[in-house]
């Protein structure tokens, strides 16, 4: 697999123009991609083979309405931990994982040592997922919960402006 910088030196601006189209859209058929990146349909998914090869496109998923799959509430939660050892550390990261209302878990540099995106039905929900399972995670020492009032940006993937031909960003 490549490291960033050989990543992007390897790519050139047909790679970002697929990158770019197949984040925004993943069921694009071949044909049509190829016409828009300018390339013949055997070329093109040739370079889309070679994207996934190299790790740049890792999968194409589908976006779900979480509001009407019954999933509105969201809680960011900052967990502070007994200690940080890295036994403690993989064993947090082990059941974290196994959580499913946890949508993300970050470990952070500063004054807490994760942050976790937490998708729950309602308050009541998210009380108790809180209390039974995040609250007895395997080393916490406290939790500090921030209810999502509105989600202002929630960008899927990287900004196409960040794809850039340069190479540069």
């Amino acid at each position: 697999m490549f490291s960033g910088l050989r990543a992007k030196a390897a790519m050139d601006r047909i790679d970002r123009n697929i990158l770019k189209t197949l984040q925004a859209k993943g069921r694009i058929s071949v044909t049509e991609l190829s016409e828009l990146v300018g390339l013949s349909k055997t070329p093109c998914t040739e370079r889309i083979r070679r994207l996934e090869k190299d790790g740049l496109i890792r999968g194409y998923h589908a976006e779900l309405d979480v509001v009407r799959l019954g999933y509105p509430h969201v809680a960011f939660v900052q967990v502070k931990l007994e200690r940080t050892t890295t036994d403690v550390l993989d064993r947090f990261n082990a059941a974290a994982r196994r959580l499913p209302e946890i949508e993300s878990c970050h470990m952070i540099a500063g004054d807490f040592d994760y942050l976790l995106k937490v998708r729950t039905r309602d308050m009541a929900h998210y009380r108790k997922v809180l209390g039974d399972h995040i609250g007895a995670l395997p080393g916490v020492a406290s939790t500090h919960s921030y209810a999502v009032m509105e989600t202002v940006v929630d960008k899927k993937g990287l900004d196409p402006v960040l794809i850039r031909e340069d190479g540069n960003g």
